[in-house]
Formats: structure tokens, sequence, C-alpha cells
């Protein structure tokens, strides 16, 4: 029974000195510590990544270090949404199925206009 006692107040200690150990770390990031520039970009860009998630994210994350303009990354993103619907609309329009549907959606999203229409 002692150790069994024993076993869980040290899971208590070692729990609560987790508990403390990160809660004392952003206390120190804003106490008036000065950031490296490096340190504020991470920062910022963090704040700015705030929603999104997996590649998303690392792609952000990516070009925000480097500097590069954050803004054209999701407007590319939406014009491949919507390539993508528009194809999409197109084939069930045409009433495509299996290879021919393929095919159609390949050069449609290529944007090759020209051959869209033959692959029907």
């Amino acid at each position: 029974m002692t150790l069994r006692f024993s076993q869980i107040a040290a899971c208590a200690a070692l729990t609560f000195a987790t508990t403390v150990a990160f809660a004392a770390a952003p206390q120190a990031a804003t106490s008036g510590k000065t950031l490296t520039p490096q340190q504020q970009r991470m920062s910022d860009c963090n704040k700015q990544a705030t929603g999104k998630t997996g590649a998303d994210r690392k792609t952000f994350m990516s070009s925000c270090l480097k500097g590069e303009s954050t803004a054209a990354a999701p407007a590319a993103k939406t014009t491949q949404q919507e390539k993508m619907k528009s194809c999409s609309a197109d084939a069930k329009t045409k009433a495509l199925k299996g290879a021919d549907r393929k095919t159609f959606m390949s050069t449609c999203l290529k944007g090759d206009t020209a051959a869209a229409p033959a692959a029907h």
C-alpha cells in the first residue's frame, strides 16, 4: 500500500513540476525579454497562421518566415478550387464517366481549352 501511495505522490509531483515549467515559459517571453528578429518573425507568422492546418500551415509558415508575400498563396488556391468546381460541373453536364472524365478533367484543369471539347 505504501509503494502505491509513493508512486501516486511521485506522479503528482512530476505533473505539478511539468505544469509549472510550461506555464513559466510564456511568461519569460512576455516579461520584457527582447526577442531576436527571427524570434519576432516566428511569433508574428505564428499569429497570422491561426486557423491553418497541415500542409497549408507549413507552406504559409515557410513563405512567411522567408519574408515572401503571403497574400498570393491563398488566391492561387482559391483559383484552383474554382477551376476544379467549374471543370467538374462541365464534366457532369457532358455526362462524362471513367477514362473520358479523367482525360477531360486533366485537360480542363491544365487550362487547355482547345483540347477540352475534343475529350468527350
